[in-house]
């Protein structure tokens, strides 16, 4: 059992970094479209191609655009951060039972 405990805190953990290492990634993004950046540029390709595929599936269910202002990234980090505090703390309280 200390075994399968370890492992659970090991995912809790693994998965709380991502989780924390994608909303900077959102928030990166967010911040750098409002500057208008080159579109070649490798960084901003990538930050694209990273936060794009998830806010088109937001904006599929949910109108997003208000005002010329898109609330997308918001709603995403706030998903990011229900499943952090809920799912991931939902390991680490099962790993301590055990």
């Amino acid at each position: 059992m200390v075994v399968f405990s370890t492992l659970l805190v090991a995912i809790a953990n693994i998965l709380h970094m991502v989780v924390n290492l994608y909303i900077w990634v959102v928030i990166i993004a967010a911040l750098i479209t409002w500057v208008q950046p080159d579109p070649y540029n490798p960084i901003v390709q990538i930050l694209y191609r990273l936060t794009e595929p998830v806010y088109a599936m937001i904006r599929r269910f949910i109108p997003t655009n208000f005002g010329g202002f898109d609330i997308a990234p918001l709603i995403l980090i706030l998903g990011l951060q229900f499943f952090d505090l809920f799912f991931v703390n939902l390991l680490f309280k099962l790993a301590s039972g055990l």
